[in-house]
């Protein structure tokens, strides 16, 4: 049986984690009055289902805290890991009944729901929002294109260094701090779920993290917590340069 989501802990739009990156960043405080009307909080644990492929959402939201992912199955059964969902991503696509993919948390997950009709009704009345969402979109299009590049072009060290890159420069950006000097982040997906999303065996995944420590271009400490001591050769061994590469 499905275990239901449970209802998580109220929290305020101002003291939000995500509040500067989300859907609402540009809202003024009367818009964010109007969202608080119509949003509530809901937690998930690991490998619970968000929303199935083909369901319908009577819901939108945004990451909060943890990470789900993307996953479409085809007719025979397969799977594939398709995308990741970070905190401040947009679950969901208003004007659109149903979910075109499989959400499913990776980690245990806070999301920030709001009520789909109530925020279709908002986006035609609050051009912040629209625009900001729009931004996201085409952040979201950059991002896949990218992740294109990377599955089909690149090496298994190269393909390791680019989701490191992207977990890094995604953390910065939530805590808010510069992507110069040392960054320190807790990797959020264990090696077979990596192993999942870049298309790599388990072995390989583990053997070119490996290789990245003993490089120095990566220092780690358990199986988790990764110290990058300089993120230009991190994006170096990515095979992108320092400011452009993948956008996180």
């Amino acid at each position: 049986m499905l275990k239901e989501p449970t209802i998580a802990t109220p929290q305020e739009c101002a003291d939000c984690p995500i509040r500067h990156r989300a859907v609402c960043a540009r809202c003024e405080p009367q818009e964010l009055g109007l969202l608080e009307e119509i949003k509530y909080y809901r937690k998930f644990e690991a490998g619970q289902t968000v929303i199935w492929a083909g369901d319908r959402m009577d819901f939108v939201g945004s990451v909060v805290t943890g990470i789900a992912s993307l996953t479409q199955t085809m007719e025979d059964g397969r799977t594939q890991m398709v995308g990741l969902l970070l905190p401040s991503d947009f679950v969901g696509r208003p004007g659109r009944d149903g979910a075109a993919y499989d959400v499913v948390a990776t980690t245990d997950l806070v999301m920030c729901c709001f009520r789909k009709k109530p925020f279709e009704h908002m986006m035609e009345n609050t051009p912040h929002i629209a625009h900001r969402l729009l931004e996201m979109t085409l952040d979201e299009l950059d991002a896949a294109r990218e992740w294109m590049l990377v599955l089909g072009r690149k090496t298994a060290r190269e393909k390791i260094a680019s989701l490191l890159s992207i977990i890094a420069r995604r953390d910065a950006t939530l805590r808010q701090v510069g992507m110069t000097g040392t960054l320190v982040f807790d990797l959020p997906l264990t090696r077979e779920a990596m192993a999942d999303y870049l298309g790599l065996t388990l072995e390989t995944v583990s053997r070119q993290i490996s290789a990245l420590k003993r490089d120095g271009v990566i220092e780690l400490e358990g199986k988790r917590h990764v110290t990058v001591p300089d993120f230009v050769r991190l994006m170096e061994e990515a095979g992108d340069d320092s400011d452009g590469g993948m956008l996180a």
